[in-house]
């Protein structure tokens, strides 16, 4: 499948169900990384707009730079008529910002889909000098308690290319190799979504990996997921717990 178009079908989930990023971690790339109000930032890979809100929340200029259509417009829908914001159709290989035009990148929850070669080189032609790379994600705990270990085990199940397409591919050394050498820096973050079975259902939906409605297994899945969710409901909630990564340096 190519990436750009994974989830076109999945727009509606994803802009209902994905979870946003702890206020904590925003703290960190203005308070730490120097992010700032003004600041001219590309959000690269912004899908739905889940992170560029958060930094027009800010006071940043953002750019959104999306390559699928339907993602796009759900993101002009939602940011429409907020100050400092645009959405433009291209990739993170393929930006058509002009050089040094940029004070920062983002990318959240989107750099395991990019041709990090071909990345790296359009993300040094933006950028002004000493512009800084800031990549995210909410990695989802699939280790420490019956539900998460379940549902993970649910997505090795029935996930049609989970293994392949998994953000956890990203090894360390891939990370480091991509920014200026010794450059990079981390921090962690916690976060959560609390779910009834209807979220629950809505976020799995959400990833480009399940399968959809028509599918011979869907059926089949979505009868398992009930059952996982009656073992492990607390107060008729299921919990998602995720650590928010966030690498940065200059590239």
């Amino acid at each position: 499948m190519n990436n750009k178009e994974r989830f076109t079908d999945r727009v509606e989930s994803y802009v209902k169900y994905r979870p946003s990023y702890p206020e904590e971690a925003i703290d960190y790339l203005y308070d730490i990384i120097g992010l700032h109000s003004n600041g001219l930032v590309a959000d690269i890979g912004a899908g739905t707009g889940i992170f560029s809100e958060l930094l027009l929340e800010r006071g940043s200029l953002v750019t959104a730079v999306e390559p699928n259509q339907e993602m796009r417009e759900a993101a002009e829908k939602k940011l429409e008529g907020k100050t400092g914001f645009r959405a433009v159709s291209g990739s993170a290989e393929v930006t058509g910002l002009p050089d040094q035009s940029i004070d920062f990148i983002v990318c959240a929850q989107a750099f395991h889909w990019f041709n990090r070669s071909a990345a790296q080189a359009e993300f040094k032609r933006i950028l002004k000098p000493g512009g800084k790379v800031v990549l995210l994600w909410n990695s989802r705990l699939t280790k420490g308690t019956p539900f998460r270990e379940e549902y993970e085990q649910l997505l090795q199940t029935f996930g049609t290319d989970y293994q392949q397409v998994n953000h956890k591919n990203i090894s360390d050394d891939i990370l480091d190799s991509f920014f200026k050498g010794g450059n990079m820096q981390e921090a962690r973050f916690m976060n959560q979504q609390v779910f009834d079975f209807e979220g629950l259902s809505g976020r799995l939906q959400s990833s480009s990996y399940s399968p959809v409605s028509g599918d011979p297994r869907y059926e089949t899945m979505m009868n398992e997921l009930r059952n996982l969710f009656e073992r492990n409901k607390e107060d008729d909630k299921v919990f998602f717990e995720y650590e928010t990564e966030v690498y940065w340096g200059e590239v």
